[in-house]
């Protein structure tokens, strides 16, 4: 039998068939952490402190180029005061949202990563799914701890982080902003959001109604969950669950740094694989026994800008990118198709399966000579449930013209190589006021043969290259900023 651990805010002796028992924060956290709460006992807390109505009012820096992470600002009200284990109140939706054909108007926001619909849940070790105990959505249930560290007299700091959400007319966004973990850390942080929406809010993706966003996620465990130093124990688990068995799904659990992903049921993952990651999926409807097809990318916008010129060097004019897919059920297969309005050659890509689960497609679009303006690539991802599931994302590319770009070979102050030619070994040196400069070395036809950072002055290695001209650029922000040949003899 899974342990259960819930605090309800209610006034009863007997809830959902278990026991219910009143305490203090005080004599809750004695409990927990010497692991002495009952998983036969629904605790109460009883004083809990609800905020009333605090809105954000500091800053937040969106998440990098691409940004599924709705910026916090004035319209968003704190969910919960510095806590651990708690929850919200009942929410109210302005919407119906859809979950497996069940439709909900109301839910409470949990501190430990997750919503839930039929009552508040305060589950701080996370199971896998399928979990017959709730109905959950979550974006990373572990033992999230927000009260912050203890000052010389023992008295929380408050800077644990902190749960905000916002109501739209179409959706609900809550942030888990850089929050800490139990027991008092915040040596490590996470920042996640979660959005549900109608199924008409374009904040999700794809047509989907769920969408999962992640900025850096750095622990997983907390010290109550066999955790050390925030990793180990039992890992935090992404996906979400009906408790029926059957209307589920896992992304993945996560267990330590790194970004090792080998699918949604095989080896423990790494968290930072979820660093600057969107899931964004369709759970409406009687027929998602089935779900389709998840997506999962990182650094892909609603369009995505290429520049192109008459260089030479053709990976000048081209951009590559990844995405994930994959199939939440176990043993289903998935077939992807594309359909566009590019001219045919210049969008590519390949599928490299990752676990039996988990596919990565790595894609290239090549704009040499193509006429400046918007094309569109339609990727549809269908698997092999019955019903199929199909899920569609369309890529926007806008080809820009770009004069720099007729530079077929450029001099420059700031980067000087030798000797040239060279038997393999050559130096390379640039400016000191460069920030982190990039070496690329190709080919003549545009293929990427090495990229490395660079200091002030290094050697670079050609020695396995065969004899020939190659093409050696430095990019500084991911701009080129030079453009020389070097022989290799």
């Amino acid at each position: 039998m899974k342990n259960i651990l819930t605090i309800l805010f209610l006034s009863a002796t007997v809830v959902y068939g278990q026991n219910t028992m009143t305490l203090t924060k005080a004599e809750y956290q004695q409990l927990k952490q010497s692991g002495m709460l009952s998983p036969n006992v629904q605790y109460q807390i009883s004083d809990a402190v609800v905020p009333t109505n605090i809105k954000y009012n500091g800053g937040n820096e969106k998440n990098a180029v691409c940004d599924c992470m709705v910026p916090l600002d004035s319209t968003f009200t704190l969910a919960m005061l510095p806590n651990d284990d708690e929850s919200t109140g009942l929410i109210n939706l302005p919407f119906t949202f859809d979950f497996y054909g069940t439709s909900f108007n109301s839910l409470y926001i949990n501190n430990n990563g997750n919503i839930s619909f039929d009552y508040p849940y305060f589950a701080f070790t996370p199971n896998a799914f399928p979990d017959s105990s709730t109905l959950m959505i979550a974006p990373f249930w572990a033992d999230v701890d927000t009260r912050g560290t203890l000052d010389s007299l023992g008295v929380p700091t408050g800077n644990g982080g902190s749960v905000w959400y916002k109501l739209t007319p179409t959706a609900l966004i809550v942030n888990w902003n850089q929050v800490g973990y139990f027991n008092y850390h915040n040596d490590l942080v996470s920042t996640f959001q979660l959005i549900i929406s109608n199924g008409s809010d374009s904040l999700v993706s794809a047509g989907g109604n769920v969408s999962f966003c992640y900025e850096d996620m750095q622990w997983t465990t907390g010290d109550a969950s066999g955790g050390w130093g925030g990793f180990g124990g039992a890992p935090a688990t992404v996906g979400l669950n009906t408790g029926n068995g059957v209307n589920y799904f896992q992304v993945g659990q996560f267990i330590q740094s790194g970004a090792d992903f080998d699918g949604p049921t095989g080896l423990p993952d790494g968290v930072d694989f979820l660093d600057g990651q969107e899931i964004y999926f369709n759970v409406s409807g009687a027929s998602a026994s089935n779900t389709p097809p998840l997506l999962v990318s990182s650094s892909i916008c609603d369009t995505i800008d290429v520049y192109t010129g008459d260089t030479l060097v053709k990976a000048l004019n081209s951009t590559d990118f990844n995405f994930g897919v994959m199939t939440p059920e176990i043993d289903q297969t998935i077939e992807i198709s594309a359909s566009s309005d590019i001219p045919n050659g210049a969008f590519t890509y390949s599928v490299t399966p990752v676990g039996t689960q988990y596919y990565d497609v790595a894609a290239t679009f090549n704009a040499t000579g193509m006429a400046p303006g918007f094309y569109h690539l339609d990727i549809t991802v269908t698997d092999n449930g019955i019903p199929a599931g199909v899920t569609t994302k369309q890529f926007v590319f806008e080809v820009i013209y770009d004069a720099s770009a007729q530079i077929d070979e450029t001099t420059s102050a700031a980067f000087k190589m030798y000797p040239n030619p060279t038997e393999g070994m050559f130096t390379i040196s640039v400016n000191d006021n460069l920030e982190s400069p990039q070496v690329v070395v190709n080919d003549l036809s545009g293929k990427v043969l090495l990229t490395q950072t660079i200091e002030h002055q290094e050697q670079i290695d050609l020695s396995s290259l065969s004899g020939g001209v190659y093409i050696v650029s430095i990019l500084v922000a991911d701009q080129v900023i030079g453009v020389q040949r070097i022989i290799k003899e």
